[in-house]
């Protein structure tokens, strides 16, 4: 536990520092509340099928892909790159306490973006409550990828390059699927692409109270991708760390 307190506090102090950093954590939530203020709740917006909460959606999705994924990247590529990394494992961090130190910071973070998508969507408590499971679930998701990326990334420049594409899937991906049922069929195996299913879980177009099982279903995808990522990063933490 000594191990994670020190990688947390030493990841929390470089974050408050990087201002280009927190502003992402304002910008999603801002796009999405003018969306849904100015167009989603509009008269215009009323008259169609469309749910009010679909901009919310969209941009909780993108921020979750991203934001997260490229940030945490850029984070263990920088202490790869200046041989910190190196040294934290060399005075007896593991990979754990790493994921742990770096995954709390970023997680807690997340909270404050996730609580604003949650309030905007003018949910019931229940479904406040489990909105903001889905999300910190999927940002736990993207902070194991983001820690994988950045773990193969021999410095920050490679790990943005490696980040990049695949945070456009995940993050852009789902913001295309309610359009193109091919896009979300192939997007369904992906963490991100279950935040929309979860807010359909909650109600259909027409405003009907939908199957809870979706809300289930999803939470099961969202926890295996868990599962594989946690899998790879410890993987790539055990060859790559050392090299750092």
């Amino acid at each position: 536990m000594r191990n994670v307190k020190a990688v947390f506090k030493k990841q929390a102090k470089d974050t408050v520092k990087n201002a280009a950093t927190l502003v992402q954590f304002l910008l999603f939530p801002a796009v999405a509340f003018a969306m849904t203020e100015l167009v989603a709740r509009g008269e215009m917006f009323a008259e169609s099928d469309l749910p009010e909460t679909m901009f919310i959606t969209m941009m909780a999705a993108t921020f979750v892909g991203m934001a997260l994924i490229p940030f945490v990247a850029s984070i263990v590529a920088e202490d790869r790159e200046k041989k910190s990394l190196r040294f934290l494992i060399m005075a007896g961090v593991k990979p754990h306490d790493y994921l742990m130190g770096i995954g709390g910071v970023v997680l807690f973070a997340s909270l404050f973006p996730s609580v604003a998508f949650g309030l905007m969507g003018r949910f019931a408590p229940g479904e406040l409550g489990i909105f903001l499971a889905v999300m910190l679930s999927a940002a736990t998701a993207s902070i194991l990828l983001g820690l994988t990326i950045g773990i193969y990334a021999k410095n920050v420049q490679a790990a943005t390059g490696l980040a990049m594409p695949v945070a456009m899937m995940l993050g852009f991906g789902p913001t295309i699927a309610p359009f193109n049922e091919q896009i979300a069929r192939a997007l369904g195996v992906f963490y991100t692409q279950q935040l929309n299913l979860v807010m359909a879980g909650f109600y259909t177009v027409s405003g009907a109270q939908a199957d809870p099982g979706i809300v289930l279903q999803s939470f099961a995808i969202i926890w295996a991708n868990i599962a594989v990522l946690a899998v790879l990063f410890a993987v790539a933490f055990a060859k790559k760390g050392l090299r750092s």
